[in-house]
């Protein structure tokens, strides 16, 4: 299972090498689809696998499933307050309403990556499927949140060499992140499904709180409109689906 960590972090790592194709008009075109995908993934694997799968391992260490869903506002809740310190919102161009110093984008992300990689570790020691699911959604939000820091990197005065080195630097903290929370978690298996708990409440947080208001945030035609909505809802129906057709993992 620690082998499937680091691969899972290492893959979500070189996502922020995807500054090497910001060049191209067709990812500026295509970025807020991205957006769009990513709030459906984060919403649907929390609610259709992290969420019951944590429920079910509480329910088996006797804890009761309302209780057990404190976690998942403890999640939200947490990642409330880190945001209040740590800005990481998404950009889906060079457009943020504010513009946070180089350096400050850089702790966030190697912060953010960090508790990424701890996310990965609890689902994957949780259930080989959940964690495949959390890889998923973190590698979703990832896509449309590199493109945004690297503009932002090169919006204060990094060459663009100098910002995909950075950004990568400071996304390998999920690998840390993973090895990290493996062997705590491993040591410690009775917390796996609070924090797969607390993962949910989080991945809801920023669809909600993070990624959807910036598909609100700038006016479109209404067929791309139209469109953006279509993939959102498709992707939950499609993961709905899946994991319906693949059954519980227990």
């Amino acid at each position: 299972m620690l082998l499937a960590v680091i691969i899972s972090t290492v893959i979500i790592s070189l996502i922020s090498l995807v500054g090497l194709f910001l060049a191209a008009k067709r990812v500026q075109r295509w970025i807020h689809y991205f957006i769009s995908f990513a709030a459906g993934t984060l919403l649907a694997v929390s609610f259709f696998d992290l969420i019951p799968e944590s429920l079910h391992a509480f329910e088996e260490a006797g804890v009761h499933g309302r209780e057990a869903l404190l976690f998942v506002l403890v999640g939200i809740a947490l990642f409330f307050i880190i945001e209040r310190f740590i800005h990481w919102h998404h950009c889906g161009k060079n457009d943020c309403d504010e513009r946070p110093a180089g350096l400050l984008i850089l702790t966030g992300d190697f912060i953010h990556n960090f508790l990424d990689g701890v996310l990965i570790a609890s689902a994957y020691l949780l259930d080989f499927r959940a964690g495949l699911l959390a890889t998923i959604s973190i590698i979703a939000h990832e896509i449309p949140q590199e493109i945004g820091d690297f503009s932002v990197l090169l919006h204060a005065g990094y060459t663009k060499a100098k910002a995909l080195l950075l950004n990568f630097y400071s996304a390998l903290s999920a690998v840390i992140g993973g090895v990290v929370g493996y062997f705590l978690f491993s040591a410690v298996e009775i917390v796996i499904p609070f924090v797969v708990a607390v993962a949910a409440g989080g991945f809801i947080y920023i669809a909600l709180t993070d990624i959807v208001p910036a598909l609100h945030r700038h006016k479109r035609e209404r067929w791309v409109s139209v469109v953006e909505t279509a993939v959102f809802l498709l992707t939950i129906v499609v993961f709905w689906c899946l994991l319906s057709l693949l059954g519980h993992a227990h």
